[in-house]
Order: C-alpha cells, then sequence, then structure tokens
C-alpha cells in the first residue's frame, strides 16, 4: 500500500539520507559524523548453511542511486574474493542494502565488505554460515528490550568481545517508539543517548530516523558486524502493545492503524538484516530446528485489559466471568491460523528428520504467571500509585485464577494450549526462547498434567525490570513469584543483560548473563544462572 509521508515529518526528517545528520545536535546524539558514504557499518542476517545475507547502508554524494557490490572472502585481506552479488540502492529504500551470497560452505566463518561506486568500501565485517549434520555444540546469544535512553548497550559489547558465538538472536523491542521524556522520563534518562526523533515515531520518515539513530550505537554496531543475526519485532518495533487491529498507544489522532503498521515494517525491513518471510525455520544441522515467528500484528487478536474489570461493580465476579468465558475462546490467536498450522507442519518435519532440539522464538513469555497474594508487601504506602494499581490488579486477576498479564500468551489460553499439545504429540524436544517482560525466567512449560517443553525467558538489555517500581530486596520478590507459579522454576527481576544458549546433541544449557551496570560504558558481566535440559526429558534438571 502507499505509505503517506505529512508534511511535518518530512520537513523534520527529511529523507533520511539526504537531511536526517545535518540536524543540529544529531552527530552527537547517534554518534553519526557523515550524512555521506557508508554511514552504519554492516551486518549480516538469515544464516544458511550455504548463504547468508548481507547489509549495509550507503548514501551517495549526488544523493540519487547507487550500485553497490558485497564481497566475501575466507580471509580479513580480501585476497580472494570467494563469492557475492550487487544490488541498486537508493532514497525508496533509505539506502539500505540487502544482497543474499549464497553458494557458501556450512559452518564456515567468512569476512564481508561492500565497495560503492567510487571504490571506497565499507567497513569489514564477519559472519557464519549455519553447519551441516549432526554438530557437536552450536552456541546463540539472545537478546531483547533495549531502549537506548535507559542506558548503554553493554550486553552488545560484551557479547560482541566473545569468540565463542555463533549467532545472534533478538526477540524483539530493538527499539522503542516513544516521544523524548516519555519512557523513559527525562529524569531517568541517559544523558546524549536520546533518539531522533524527540517526537513519538508515526509516519515513515520517523520509524526510518529513528533506526539511524539506534543503529548508530558503536556497540550494537559493534556486535552486528561480527556475528549473524536472527531478528523479529515485538511490540516497541511498531507500538505498544500492537494487534492485527490497532494499539494501546495509537491513538486516532495519530491516522489509519494500517498505514502506520505498514510503515513500520517496511523501515524494519529496510534496516534490519531480514528477509521478508513473517516467519521462518532455520535448519542448525540436525542438532536443532530454530524457528522465527511473528506474534504480533499479523494474526494477534486484540488482548483483554486487566484494569477495566476493577471498575466492575462487582470487580471478582466479573473477573470469574471472564475467566470461565471469552478469556478461553478458541478464536484468541497469537500467531493466527496460517502460522501455526506452518509451524506444527514445520516442527513435525523437524522431528521425523532426527534433528534433535526444536527452537521456538516468541516474542512474549509462554509460562503461566501469577501475581503473588504477597505482592502486597512489595510497595510502601509512599509508592508511585501506578505501581501500587499494578500490583492491586494483579493480585486480583490470581484470587480468580487469572494471570497477571494477558498481553503474553497468558492472554491466550487456548492458543497456548494448541501449541503445547501439538508439541507433546509430535515428540519434540522443545526449547522456547522469548523476551518482552523485561527480567530473567526459567519455565517447565506443561500442558494436561504433563511436560511439553522449557522457556528461557531473557532480561532486556537495559529496559527496567521489577526495580523500577519495587524497592525490596529483588530475592523476595523472586522467591515469591517461584513459590506462587508452579511452572516457574527461577527468575530475576532487576538486572540487565543477555542470555547464552549452548546446543549439544544430548543438551541445552542457557546462561542468563547480568551485566554489572548500563550507567557507564562498561563491559564486566557475569553469569547469574544457569539452566540445563536433558534431551528426551522437557523439564530442566
Amino acid at each position: 500500500m502507499t505509505i503517506r509521508i505529512d508534511r511535518r515529518s518530512f520537513m523534520v526528517t527529511g529523507s533520511i539520507g539526504l537531511g536526517a545528520f545535518a540536524i543540529p545536535g544529531f552527530a552527537q546524539t547517534a554518534n553519526v559524523t557523515d550524512a555521506r558514504g557508508f554511514t552504519h557499518s554492516v551486518a549480516s542476517g538469515e544464516p544458511m548453511a550455504d548463504s547468508v545475507l548481507l547489509w549495509t547502508r550507503f548514501v551517495p554524494i549526488s544523493g540519487d542511486s547507487a550500485r553497490l557490490t558485497a564481497e566475501l572472502s575466507e580471509t580479513a585481506d580480501f585476497s580472494r574474493v570467494i563469492a557475492g552479488g550487487a544490488q541498486i540502492t537508493g532514497g525508496w529504500r533509505d539506502f539500505t542494502s540487502k544482497i543474499t551470497v549464497g553458494g557458501l560452505k556450512p559452518g564456515k566463518r567468512y569476512y564481508f565488505r561492500f565497495v560503492a561506486p567510487d571504490g571506497s568500501f565499507s567497513p569489514v565485517g564477519r559472519t557464519k554460515t549455519l553447519p551441516v549434520g549432526l554438530a557437536p555444540s552450536f552456541r546463540a546469544a539472545i537478546f531483547s528490550c533495549s531502549n537506548l535512553p535507559f542506558g548503554y548497550f553493554n550486553a552488545y559489547a560484551h557479547a560482541a568481545l566473545r569468540d565463542d558465538i555463533d549467532l545472534a538472536i533478538h526477540l524483539g523491542d530493538y527499539l522503542y517508539e516513544y516521544q523524548t521524556g516519555d519512557y523513559p522520563a527525562l529524569k531517568d534518562a541517559m544523558a546524549g543517548r536520546q533518539p531522533l526523533p524527540a517526537t513519538e515515531i508515526i509516519q515513515l520518515a520517523d520509524y526510518r530516523l529513528r533506526y539511524a539513530s539506534y543503529r548508530s550505537d558503536p556497540d550494537l554496531q559493534k556486535l552486528h558486524s561480527l556475528v549473524p543475526m536472527i531478528v523479529q519485532w515485538d511490540d516497541h518495533e511498531i507500538t505498544n502493545d500492537s494487534w492485527e487491529g490497532g494499539a494501546q498507544n495509537h491513538q486516532k489522532n495519530e491516522g489509519e492503524w494500517h498505514a502506520r503498521r505498514a510503515a513500520a515494517m517496511q523501515a524494519y525491513r529496510e534496516w534490519m538484516p531480514i528477509s521478508d518471510e513473517p516467519w521462518k525455520a532455520y535448519e542448525i544441522g540436525t542438532l536443532a530446528t530454530l524457528f522465527r515467528t511473528e506474534t504480533r500484528v499479523l494474526g494477534r487478536t486484540k488482548p483483554a485489559e486487566l484494569a477495566p474489570f476493577l471498575f466492575k461493580p462487582d470487580p471478582a465476579k466479573a473477573l470469574a466471568e471472564f475467566r470461565d468465558g471469552s478469556w478461553q475462546d478458541a478464536a484468541a490467536t497469537m500467531m493466527g491460523s496460517q502460522q501455526e498450522d506452518w509451524l506444527a507442519h514445520a516442527m513435525r518435519a523437524s522431528v521425523k528428520g532426527g534433528t534433535k532440539w526444536q527452537v521456538v522464538g516468541f516474542g512474549t513469555i509462554m509460562g503461566n504467571t501469577e501475581t503473588p497474594l504477597s505482592a502486597a508487601s512489595w510497595v510502601s504506602p509512599d509508592a508511585d500509585p501506578r505501581a501500587k494499581a499494578y500490583l492491586a490488579a494483579g493480585m486480583m486477576a490470581t484470587k480468580a485464577g487469572l494471570p497477571f498479564n494477558f498481553d503474553s500468551w497468558g492472554g491466550y489460553p487456548a492458543a497456548r494450549a494448541r501449541f503445547l499439545k501439538s508439541a507433546q504429540g509430535l515428540g519434540a524436544n522443545l526449547i522456547v526462547i522469548s523476551g518482552d517482560s523485561h527480567n530473567a525466567w526459567a519455565y517447565d512449560l506443561g500442558q494436561n498434567g504433563k511436560p511439553a517443553g522449557v522457556e528461557f525467558a531473557g532480561q532486556g538489555v537495559t529496559s527496567p525490570g521489577f526495580e523500577s517500581a519495587i524497592k525490596i530486596d529483588p530475592k523476595t520478590v523472586a522467591k515469591a513469584l517461584v513459590e506462587a507459579n508452579p511452572e516457574l522454576k527461577w527468575c530475576d527481576t532487576s538486572r540487565r543483560g543477555y542470555m547464552a544458549m549452548t546446543i549439544t546433541p544430548s543438551r541445552v544449557t542457557n546462561d542468563w548473563i547480568f551485566v554489572d551496570t548500563i550507567k557507564a560504558k562498561s563491559t564486566a558481566a557475569s553469569v547469574g544462572h544457569s539452566a540445563t535440559v536433558m534431551r528426551g526429558r522437557n523439564v530442566m534438571g
């Protein structure tokens, strides 16, 4: 469809490649010093056993189109170029370039670069293809929820220093859509890390400029340049609590929803090293199949909201009626029937083909999570009223036998049951990886009283967790959460970082790596918890 760019957005952001970097303060905020040439380093993604997608952005001096050539080599000096490709880019795609190069060897590291029409070279990147056969091990670094103004991307920096990462995975909320001072508030924002534009992003030019700001972060650039990344969006790449027909953070005066959604999706596909398929399977030899899913804007039913129940004449009765009625509606879906069918068939093929593990990436948490009734003691009388109201609503939901978050899989119990029953019926060795919550969790997923798989849910890169609203010992919070939720085996609600998951034929181990700080640049980090699942068990331990 046609994307409308209103006069305000055009005047503020220009066409990105031509005018954005001339805006006063942008060079300081986004670490960009030159509006021309290769503006945002390089990245790679969509690795297969014999191909990989290469990404860069190049703005020619003329501001017109440019023909770029990609080169791959087995050595950093490019003494022998073994593969490549070419593409013409221009303002219609915000001067980004994505070239898929085939004919590669499996499980092999390559160096790559782009060549501009004037003979200039991009920075050199490094990438790696997926293995074939039964690889002895494979390690992925897993990220989510990276809000630029909240702090430094030290999780990216730490992962970039490692030489044992085969793949990076980003499960969503790669950036945030809010205006300056909204989330975070100005008092909580890091100086010099406010992205552009300062307004909430709504139009195509807005989304493009926000990506330009985020992708200028040196630690994010470094990680992208060293390992291939498989990415999927959650809600903030579009706007908060998105679903098929709208979003919590989309108002009537912000234009037509589907135009905004299309603009967000277009900018995402321009700026991220991803193919255009909405969902996809990646074969890590016969060791594992990784499934990239879409659970946010293409098939998701509008989620229920907890707050309205609190204003009913009898909130407890209203919640009970909801629990026994529309909450269990089989028509409420996260993925839509087409993707559900695709995933079931793809997982069946993986299991039938003898692949050891089935790893499914979701944007939001699947594990059942209720608010402990002891949460009333977590906040002081003078605490933020919003925090107190959030906990009060959660405890009321718990009394009704409901989860506290309907925006996650907790709001779609029938869809969750279909997925887990399918995995059980297939005999899958299921690993679910997820993000969104900003906190770290480890769940044993069950269905009908039987194990169905495990879930490793990751903490945010910078986005704050429970610690931002609850000022008590995080160990007290974690203990209460685990005791109140049978599927939950461990959690941490106070620290930022990323996960590192190691897959072998007999076991999968996940490390939750916590950085020491996000308030200063640092690569200090440590493993805060590890969990292991043995093949054939579908429970941790």
